[in-house]
């Protein structure tokens, strides 16, 4: 099967929660284009396993939780089972006709412009019959799937225990799920998301899928997330010391993203990707060396050249104009969508009542939370059913959740058994020890806001997927949308979600959207208020160079738009340039004194560019 660097599209699905894009290779791979699922709920994946075994023929044995490796053995089996699946669909496609609506017909007619959709337009502009049969013969064969990727966010790994007793390392949540997927039978790429996670990178030295074969190839490929190009660099090289070779490194924003939202110090994404433009080479190179020394230390093969390295982008992109600037300007290898394809009911899972809240949501309802039971800040839908469950909870005088499946239950603060800081066993204590603690009014408001705010995600990312399938109809989802949503607030299909990113047609139901750069800084500049307001209240372990320096990559990163600005289309420059007025003027204000202490020369106010 075709590998994801063979892809003819330039965008890739992006991870949803876990299970928002749990099986949606399943709806676009046989049209070549690339998603990911999330592997780090095995009790979902067992779930969806047994529904698409069921609705293919296929035999379904249950993987009880109590097997020793479980939790791996889930993954693999439904992964191959997505491998084979997508297999038989591609063969289908290609027996398909070439006749309006066919499956192949769609393939090719969502193509962007390259030498594939060209040989297809030829073909069928083509008269003589005996030519065109042949031209079709071979459009047949170069329809291939796109690529079957996984994610594992490399936090989530807390060891495991069999009746009381700690099982071996390798049985940990992230590194049973990287098992789970080694000895799959996919030839794809596995993304690490979240930083590094020493124990988990070093396991993949176990597989010989992540080293090159006789002929220097990789059968499974790593995907390195990041934020910045010192993380990919800092990165890169711990697993280049290992003899692991990073083929992609993934940029998102650090806030103009769905979920999880890791805040950089101020590095904004366009002087990161202009750095990774500027730099690409000089990494590969450094990395090489030290990648072919561990190759030869470890008796492997001896490589020459380096391998590919693709450099892609994601997070907040929202029309046809930006996605083809960062692919011609930045030269990026491909884009990363996710949060629009909420509004593709046949892509991604999101249930009838819950589509409907999306394409209702304002920014208001689109909020960064603190939700995530990790203490990272997150990406919620404030009209969610889980956020009304939870809110219910605390009015009832019972906040907190059950912990049906403990993925997050980490913290020992409080009791010798780990809990998660979603669970009502958690917030029960801890709310009471906060009222034995010497704070004041403000600050125990703030401190119970924080505690009471965190949501049962791993129970609730699921909700979608069990829900729209019926699995369990008393799922309470959770929607981990972008705050891009907004600008989108109507169901599409396939199609006129792929029409819209390559420039056919535009789903934008918003004309006053910023520029995606301009909402990132937008971001940073609120989410800078708030650390502010923390430190201020001493509830906060910043120190004040933590500022200093957030507030210089800030104006470091809008004296670099104001260049960069001449990149855009004429009609576009002048708002893109007023709008960063706008933003240096809030920012400017934030001063420390000569103590270190914060003030500000005027009251702040979290601000919103007038268009």
């Amino acid at each position: 099967m075709r590998s994801a660097s063979q892809s003819e599209h330039s965008f890739h699905i992006t991870v949803l929660g876990t299970g928002f894009t749990i099986d949606t290779p399943l709806y676009v791979a046989k049209y070549g284009i690339s998603s990911v699922i999330s592997i780090m709920d095995d009790a979902l994946i067992e779930q969806i396993r047994k529904f698409h075994a069921a609705k293919a023929g296929e035999p379904y044995e249950a993987i009880p939780s109590h097997h020793r490796d479980s939790r791996a053995r889930r993954i693999t089996l439904y992964l191959n089972l997505v491998n084979r699946l997508v297999q038989r669909q591609v063969l289908v496609l290609q027996a398909s006709p070439f006749a309006p609506g066919s499956e192949i017909t769609r393939y090719f007619e969502m193509l962007p412009d390259t030498s594939l959709k060209r040989a297809y337009t030829e073909m069928v502009g083509e008269s003589d019959s005996a030519k065109k049969s042949r031209m079709q013969q071979d459009l047949r064969r170069r329809a291939r799937p796109g690529s079957i990727d996984v994610n594992i966010m490399t936090k989530v790994d807390r060891d495991t225990y069999r009746e009381g007793e700690k099982l071996p390392p390798e049985y940990a949540l992230a590194m049973a799920a990287l098992r789970g997927y080694a000895v799959s039978d996919l030839q794809s790429s596995i993304i690490f998301s979240a930083g590094t996670n020493p124990r988990l990178y070093t396991y993949l030295t176990r597989f010989t899928d992540f080293l090159p074969d006789e002929n220097g190839r990789l059968r499974k490929k790593v995907v390195l997330k990041v934020s910045d190009y010192r993380s990919a660099e800092v990165q890169g090289k711990f697993l280049a010391k290992r003899g692991i070779w990073v083929s992609e490194y993934r940029i998102e924003s650090g806030l103009n993203c769905g979920g999880h939202a890791f805040a950089t110090k101020g590095v904004l994404m366009g002087p990161a990707l202009e750095e990774f433009k500027q730099k690409k080479q000089e990494l590969i190179e450094k990395l090489f060396a030290i990648y072919t020394k561990a190759l030869m230390a470890g008796g492997y093969i001896r490589i020459d050249t380096p391998l590919d390295v693709r450099v892609t982008v994601q997070g907040g992109i929202g029309t046809a104009a930006e996605n083809g600037l960062l692919l011609k300007y930045y030269n990026v290898d491909r884009t990363g969508w996710g949060t629009p394809f909420l509004l593709v009911p046949e892509v991604t899972n999101v249930d009838t009542a819950h589509l409907n809240r999306l394409m209702a949501a304002t920014e208001q309802d689109v909020y960064l939370s603190d939700s995530s039971p990790l203490g990272i800040p997150f990406w919620n839908l404030r009209t969610s059913e889980s956020e009304n469950v939870r809110r219910r909870r605390i009015d009832q005088g019972q906040p907190g959740s059950r912990c049906p499946k403990g993925y997050l239950a980490t913290d020992t603060e409080l009791t010798e058994t780990p809990l998660c800081h979603a669970s009502r066993a958690f917030q029960e204590r801890k709310l009471k020890n906060l009222l034995n603690e010497n704070y004041s009014e403000k600050q125990l408001s703030t401190l119970r806001a924080g505690v009471m705010g965190k949501s049962c995600l791993c129970q609730d990312l699921a909700g979608g997927a069990i829900l729209k399938k019926g699995i369990n109809p008393d799922a309470t989802p959770a929607i981990c949308c972008g705050p891009n949503i907004v600008n989108f607030s109507k169901i599409a299909t396939l199609e006129d979600m792929v029409n819209h990113i390559y420039g056919r047609i535009s789903l934008l139901t918003r004309s006053d959207r910023p520029h995606m750069f301009i909402r990132e800084l937008m971001l940073y500049l609120d989410y800078l208020r708030k650390e502010v307001e923390k430190w201020v209240l001493n509830l906060s372990t910043r120190v004040p160079e933590y500022f200093s320096e957030f507030t210089k990559n800030l104006f470091s990163g809008i004296e670099y738009y104001r260049h960069f600005a001449k990149r855009l289309r004429k009609e576009e420059q002048e708002r893109f340039l007023g709008d960063l007025a706008v933003l240096f003027a809030a920012i400017e204000p934030i001063l420390l004194d000569p103590t270190g202490r914060m003030y500000f020369r005027e009251p702040y106010k979290s601000v919103t560019v007038k268009i």
